[in-house]
């Protein structure tokens, strides 16, 4: 996924000003992310823009707010959403996240967002990865308490991250009365450990086992079959909207 842009069904994303290249991360949190009903989306950190475009093909009814802080993937994002058929729904916003968390008019009925996760580990010599890839930038303590004020009281923060880090922003979500909704651990091969965890987080506390359908939902995914000699059928019917083949 390295190449200077990535086609998929109904858009193409060009990604060569972009420090993070379309990967796997972000494809599987935007095919499996649930906006219900949204009226207005919120993709915080867009970078080339491609979880706001994954929202407007799926949601046709909702309007898309991107904002992106990086000067380059900001307007490679609005290079991308110009080109887009949804140009029309989806507005690429130049700022950084708490600014305009600060200021911003709106409720979200989602916010999506594939944040930087690393906190303790080397960074890389780029600076513009160094800034996408750790949470300097974006402390999940503030993305967290930002989010909750964002959202409609049936909103919804949905997020990807390692599995470490998605325990702990867990851990301190119900600090800011957010709680784990739906959760997705994914494998790349039946015998690797699980490498990412999708988490949707709501201002629903889950209710006790046997109390129905509040008790949160948990769920695998794993994306290769053991021999590598395809993508396993889960895999494939989650993206199939998106990918051109496999």
């Amino acid at each position: 996924m390295g190449n200077d842009f990535f086609r998929f069904k109904q858009f193409i994303v060009r990604q060569g000003g972009a420090a993070m290249k379309v990967g796997v991360d972000s494809v599987l949190l935007g095919a499996w992310a649930d906006a219900g009903d949204a009226v207005r989306i919120l993709d915080v950190g867009a970078g080339t823009g491609l979880l706001a475009l994954m929202m407007a093909q799926r949601y046709p009814d909702a309007l898309i707010d991107a904002v992106e802080i990086d000067t380059e993937a900001y307007l490679q994002a609005c290079e991308n959403v110009a080109n887009s058929p949804w140009y029309n729904r989806i507005q690429v916003i130049y700022d950084d996240f708490f600014h305009y968390a600060a200021q911003c008019p709106f409720r979200y009925d989602l916010l999506i967002s594939n944040p930087p996760y690393f906190t303790a580990s080397l960074k890389p010599s780029d600076a513009k990865r160094d800034v996408a890839r750790h949470n300097d930038s974006l402390p999940h303590s503030r993305l967290l308490s930002e989010s909750a004020k964002l959202l409609r009281p049936s909103g919804v923060l949905a997020v990807v991250l390692p599995p470490t880090e998605a325990t702990m922003l867990i851990e301190k979500a119900e600090v800011y009365g957010l709680f784990v909704k739906r959760m997705l651990r994914v494998q790349s091969l039946p015998e690797k450990p699980v490498y990412r965890m999708l988490v949707e987080l709501s201002a629903s506390p889950p209710l006790s086992k046997g109390e129905g359908s509040g008790e949160r939902l948990e769920g695998s995914l794993c994306i290769e079959k053991s021999d590598r000699s395809d993508y396993t059928d889960e895999y494939k019917k989650l993206t199939m909207e998106f990918y051109l083949k496999f």
